[in-house]
């Protein structure tokens, strides 16, 4: 089954009322318009077009890598965009036959059949549908080929119709035509089937037939959903798939984004619990589409999950954490933390309240406690950062105790500096090591300590000023401090007392 895909993301978006595009919006951490090219990809099309116009500074990078881009000057409605895609859509039908453009004998050439009988497909998209699945997309483009249907309208049914296209059928449901809301009647308007804005057309037909659509409508633009009419005023058979309202969702504000967020929250954590993840309250878990989850991980509430993430079995996650592009092995615990792109070996604890940036690697059985912010460096096996601590650039070796309060000075006002700590060392609390440094193995800090030179194996780094006592100071000192009082409050008597 052959087809392409072209995803129309070329609208403003007004509703938004943003400056960010309406298709570069994210839902769980990925733009609007990656799910749609995603879907099509997964359902394997030969090629996906990309048509942009609005901020396309913003869009073009989130799908030039994978989609071919065709840019929309005028906005002229989604048949305008088709014309505009025309060259573009030959030209991968022909690479898609093995042909390039130099042995076509003429530029408007149109698609031929294949081998197989069939003509191919082009599956139309809207860029702003982020909940259409692939295997709908699939079943839209086979639906098509196996009807041998000039085109055929993905549907959906709507208590509440407002703002789509209403489908409209004569005395034997066949369908005969799409009316815009704006264009019309009272009685079209109660009709609750509604245009998803997703079709599949034999592309031949639809290149011919795009052009003669013309701009007499409420909005002055060149609808595709005119042809559907002159495709069946030909004789020419237009079909309907019907589908979940769900899927063909459009975003067009911040609620209906929220609102899309929740249904694809739930589909995406209803596919982990089937797969043998806990989750305490799933809908106070958000997930994005690119996480690994192994069975037997554990998620508590107000956790999210984003990126690239990857979590082994056993791991408990949560509460209120936040984990993004990060590897965690098994049975880790990670509470109340952020995890950016940092790598946690088995059994290792985070939290609460850490915060892993990245380049974090924790190895086996290490421990980033309360308070513990780390940067870039790598916490050897069994090492312990409990509490109060700051490591920058800095590489611990096994069974290290880094006491509370300990900080690496890793940055000098003008670049980043190592610090290296050898294995089973104790460095003493709110001790400053001053990188670059090196504390060698089996070495003690004692707590207070400035580190500023190399400490080796075996050694007691102590760096402290002599303590001083003054008997009777403190005594002293209370005792003036309470004669001052005394002698301020009299005056104030004096002042308030009647003349």
């Amino acid at each position: 089954m052959a087809f392409f895909t072209i995803v129309l993301a070329a609208g403003e978006g007004t509703r938004m009322r943003s400056t960010r595009a309406k298709v570069a919006h994210e839902l769980l951490g990925k733009p609007l318009i990656r799910w749609v090219v995603d879907a099509a990809k997964s359902a394997e099309s030969d090629a996906v077009i990309t048509v942009v116009g609005h901020a396309r500074e913003q869009v073009i990078p989130l799908i030039e890598n994978d989609t071919i881009v065709v840019v929309q000057e005028q906005r002229l409605g989604t048949g305008h965009a088709i014309m505009i895609a025309r060259e573009t859509l030959l030209e991968q039908e022909q690479k898609s036959l093995g042909q390039t453009r130099e042995t076509r004998e003429h530029k408007t050439q149109e698609p031929e059949a294949r081998e197989d009988g069939r003509a191919a497909s082009l599956v139309v998209l809207c860029g702003d549908t982020p909940l259409i699945t692939a295997q709908t997309i699939a079943t839209l483009a086979a639906s098509q080929q196996e009807d041998g249907a000039a085109a055929c309208v993905l549907t959906h049914i709507l208590d509440d119709p407002t703002g789509y296209g209403r489908i409209i059928r004569d005395e034997k449901d066949a369908l005969v035509r799409i009316v815009e809301e704006k264009d019309a009647t009272p009685a079209e308007r109660a009709v609750k089937e509604c245009n998803s804005g997703a079709y599949c057309f034999d592309l031949a037909i639809l290149l011919e037939n795009v052009r003669e659509l013309d701009k007499n409508n409420a909005q002055g633009e060149y609808y595709l959903t005119d042809i559907i009419e002159k495709l069946v005023a030909k004789g020419l058979p237009v079909t309907a798939h019907l589908t979940d309202a769900e899927q063909t969702q459009g975003i067009n504000s911040r609620a209906q984004l929220a609102q899309a967020t929740k249904a694809m929250q739930r589909r995406v954590n209803a596919t982990h619990l089937d797969a043998g993840v806990t989750m305490l309250d799933p809908e106070l878990v958000w997930i994005g589409p690119d996480v690994s989850l192994e069975h037997d991980v554990e998620i508590l509430p107000l956790t999210f999950l984003n990126g690239t993430t990857r979590v082994a079995r056993g791991s408990v996650l949560g509460p209120n954490t936040r984990v993004t592009d990060c590897v965690i092995g098994k049975d880790c615990q990670v509470e109340e933390s952020v995890l950016v792109e940092a790598v946690l070996e088995d059994g290792v604890s985070c939290g609460p309240r850490a915060y892993l940036r990245p380049g974090t690697v924790m190895k086996a059985g290490s421990k980033a406690g309360t308070h513990v912010e780390i940067k870039n460096s790598t916490v050897g096996p069994g090492s312990k950062v409990p509490h109060l601590s700051y490591l920058g650039d800095t590489q611990l070796g096994e069974d290290v105790n880094i006491g509370a309060g300990a900080i690496t000075c890793n940055y000098d006002g003008f670049s980043k500096n190592q610090t290296t700590i050898g294995d089973r060392s104790f460095i003493g609390s709110d001790t400053m090591l001053v990188a670059p440094v090196t504390v060698g193995s089996d070495t003690v800090t004692g707590a207070g300590s400035v580190i500023t030179d190399d400490v080796p194996d075996g050694a007691l780094a102590v760096e402290r000023t002599r303590q001083h006592i003054v008997k009777g100071w403190a005594r002293e000192h209370v005792k003036k401090k309470t004669r001052g009082r005394e002698m301020k409050s009299s005056r104030m008597r004096k002042k308030e007392k009647p003349q």
